[in-house]
């Protein structure tokens, strides 16, 4: 039984209410005065951390000039929306498209796996990934043109790398204070903070210490500290542990916390949610910011390496670990470590392959391993010695994915990544699955958790809410047909029901159908150190 949307008739009352707050007879008057650009009219409005009414929105120029029951004025354009969902423009802010933002093709940088869900604004450079110069990631002066808006962190991954390399060590002083910079560098070009990916190598070599120094320079400038956790399950520190580090270098580093795409990973951790939402809830009680994102689907999207391969064999890189492999002694060991972790995932038969050639794309472990004759471990190996794949790892129980999701602290987000249908797909699938067919969450919660709670969160001034002054990202969307087709074995099949997307105020879905316009924009987090 699908969920109802809210009544029209009921909402229509509420409307009239709600309308004497929004706007005065005289200002109503005023604004009637001259055309403009685009009127939404008789939609279903949920403006993003209010309630819904049935009303129109008035846009001119990239803002939005009117919000309420009925407009009086005249527009260019009219959209139809009755019976539609109206809301603000859905703000992603876990994604992995800085690939496509930083293309050299105009329709890469449209994002429209994005668009055609009603996602206008997405943060990159998470997991550690953030390139060291801000600036160019923004391509000031270039004149490149974006589908979406976005905003960028500074990654750990990317600073080891380029100070340290990939070796297992601690960086010297002298690397320190080069780190240190470039981190300060960053936030003095807009970087929205520092990200991690402490779970993967060479991230995974750094220790707490390191962490916090690094932190504490953006804690300087007004930034966020974001994690990918060092252990999502039971590898290293565990679930608990990884949370109890992020939570006491947020501390440290006087810096607000953000834990990317927050989960239970692994058969040993299910049913673990609310020991983490405790510890979490238990911090933010104490005074500290804290906060999560989490994309709606059972299965993540992470490298066959990173799934199964032990840390301490990733050291140097991935020639160092072909070499590895062929060395008895330490290849004994490596597939001592390999089996363990496949089962923390629940086995070859929940790790499907989704990149690679046709022999292993789209196959289990388990289908490659009974079609090659040997064991999951050893087709594992088989494959990473021809090439790194990318795998779907079916590893979370529903009751964990719930318990975060009605968190008022968790937000949307994608870990939008090829090969994986959450980059088309996830705004819808949450919409459908989790509200429509579940009834996990209503309609308002998604709408919020998509909107007005990461823009509040993440200090995005004039995002989230259909407001007036507001920037005019706006989504228009049926109830009945927004719905996902990507799927793991089509993963980049576009979502339906979308009818109109405007960016800054210019059309970028138009009845369903992309206008090819771009009108996305940068977004540089202010420094909030004088001089930068």
């Amino acid at each position: 039984m699908k969920n109802k949307i809210p009544e029209t008739a009921r909402l229509i009352a509420s409307s009239f209410v709600i309308g004497l707050f929004l706007s005065s007879p005289a200002a109503q008057a005023a604004e009637a005065d001259a055309a403009i650009d685009f009127l939404i009219a008789g939609g279903i409005i949920y403006p993003g951390g209010e309630e819904p009414f049935v009303g129109d929105i008035g846009i001119s120029g990239d803002r939005i000039v009117f919000v309420g029951p009925k407009y009086s004025g005249t527009a260019l354009q009219t959209i139809d929306a009755k019976g539609k969902i109206v809301t603000p423009g859905f703000i992603d802010t876990h994604t992995h498209v800085g690939d496509a933002l930083s293309s050299e093709l105009p329709a890469a940088r449209l994002v429209m796996p994005f668009l055609t869900q009603g996602v206008t604004t997405a943060f990159i450079g998470v997991d550690g990934g953030g390139e060291t110069d801000i600036a160019a990631v923004f391509a000031e002066g270039s004149g490149r043109d974006y589908g979406i808006n976005f905003a960028s962190y500074i990654g750990l991954g990317a600073l080891r790398k380029e100070v340290i390399g990939s070796e297992d060590r601690a960086p010297t002083n002298a690397e320190l204070a080069e780190m240190v910079t470039l981190v300060d560098s960053a936030m003095c070009q807009g970087a929205l903070g520092l990200s991690t990916g402490l779970f993967y190598a060479p991230q995974s070599y750094a220790k707490e210490g390191e962490v916090v120094t690094l932190a504490k320079i953006a804690a300087k400038h007004g930034g966020i500290y974001d994690s990918h956790i060092r252990d999502e399950s039971s590898y290293t520190i565990g679930l608990e542990g990884a949370v109890s580090e992020a939570l006491d270098i947020g501390k440290q580093a006087g810096i607000p916390v953000h834990i990317a795409h927050i989960k239970a990973l692994g058969v040993d951790v299910h049913g673990k949610a609310s020991t983490i939402i405790a510890a979490v809830e238990k911090a933010r009680a104490a005074g500290q910011i804290v906060h999560a994102d989490q994309y709606p689907w059972s299965a993540s999207g992470t490298g066959l390496d990173a799934s199964l391969l032990p840390r301490w064999a990733q050291d140097g890189g991935r020639q160092s670990t072909l070499e590895r492999f062929d060395d008895p002694e330490q290849m004994a060991r490596i597939k001592t470590e390999m089996a363990d972790n496949l089962r923390r995932r629940g086995g070859p038969d929940s790790l499907l392959i989704t990149s690679g050639t046709d022999d292993v794309k789209g196959k289990t472990l388990a289908e490659i391993a009974k079609e090659t004759g040997v064991d999951p471990v050893q087709a594992a190996i088989d494959v990473l010695r021809r090439f790194d794949v990318r795998v779907a790892s079916f590893n979370q129980d529903e009751a964990d994915i719930a318990a975060f999701m009605n968190r008022p602290w968790v937000m949307t987000s994608s870990d939008a990544s090829l090969g994986h249908p959450r980059y088309y797909a996830s705004y819808a699938r949450k919409y459908d699955t989790y509200v429509k067919d579940l009834k996990v969450i209503n309609l308002r919660q998604f709408v919020d958790q998509s909107t007005s709670v990461p823009a509040k969160l993440f200090s995005l001034e004039g995002r989230g809410t259909l407001s007036k002054g507001a920037f005019a990202d706006v989504v228009v969307f049926d109830p009945e047909a927004y719905a996902p087709r990507a799927t793991f074995i089509e993963p980049t099949l576009f979502t339906t029901g979308v009818q109109t997307v405007l960016v800054n105020g210019v059309l970028a879905i138009d009845k369903g159908v992309p206008t090819g316009k771009a009108a996305g924009r940068p977004l540089p987090r202010k420094s909030s150190v004088d001089g930068c």
